[in-house]
């Protein structure tokens, strides 16, 4: 399985990679001995990471889908093709649900739904040219919980967990195999801002997780690299909870 399990000679496109899960996803696919290439819009940040972690970048806004075409044909020109893609770049928000509006929905789908299907259509053709890749989509926890104050993040990510198994029905039997990875609480920033957001929600999150604690982003990034290995190469159309158990604990 050693032989197996590394991504030497592969090259991996990681969407908000510059921070959080995506940096976490980013150091565990370098270090298994892939090319990485990190997305996202803030060039800083992105400069960075890219620095810290010896991986390429490329400015790339996923909910921008009118330029993702370009954007992807060029990576693809100055890197080459892809082996693999993780869609990890996401947005969300917290208020109580009737305080939405249909406006503030729409940029959170726009990120997490609409962006990453514009960034995999474009990724997918060559891989399904060559019928050969995988493509992890990074849904959550929230698709499968009653997660209060986080309504339209959670329709997001339920949207995601649907769309993974659908493409997969499509891309599977040509080679590329789509899975995805439903992420319990991990110490993000983006996750400290929400529970700081919600503060009774730690207590209850480290209360119900089976390990006691919250996880980490090199948790998810371990999890990425199996599913886009050989490692993995039976499975596809599934979704990986790493959740600490919580989900299912009393």
């Amino acid at each position: 399985m050693k032989k197996e399990i590394s991504l030497e000679g592969k090259r991996i496109l990681v969407t908000g990679g510059a921070t959080g899960l995506g940096y976490g996803i980013a150091a565990e696919c370098r270090d298994s001995g892939a090319e990485v290439i990190i997305g996202g819009r803030r060039e800083e940040l992105l400069r960075k990471a890219a620095s810290e972690l010896g991986v390429s970048w490329f400015p790339l806004d996923v909910a921008d889908d009118k330029g993702i075409p370009a954007a992807a044909a060029e990576m693809q020109k100055r890197f080459g093709p892809f082996d693999g893609l993780v869609n990890n770049a996401g947005i969300q928000n917290n208020k109580e649900a009737l305080d939405y509006t249909v406006e503030e929905f729409r940029p959170i789908f726009e990120t997490n739904v609409f962006g990453a299907f514009a960034l995999t259509k474009e990724i997918a053709a060559g891989m399904l040219e060559r019928r050969r890749g995988s493509i992890v989509f990074i849904s959550s926890a929230a698709a499968h919980m009653g997660v209060t104050k986080n309504l339209p993040y959670t329709g997001s990510k339920g949207a995601v967990s649907a769309m993974c198994r659908a493409l997969a029905s499509e891309f599977s039997p040509k080679g590329v195999r789509v899975n995805a990875i439903a992420p319990g609480w991990i110490e993000t920033d983006l996750v400290k801002i929400s529970l700081e957001r919600v503060p009774e929600r730690r207590a209850l999150v480290e209360r119900r997780s089976m390990l006691g604690r919250l996880g980490t982003p090199g948790d998810i990034g371990m999890c990425a690299v199996f599913l886009l290995s050989e490692a993995s190469a039976y499975i596809t159309a599934m979704e990986i909870k790493v959740d600490g158990g919580t989900m299912v604990s009393l």
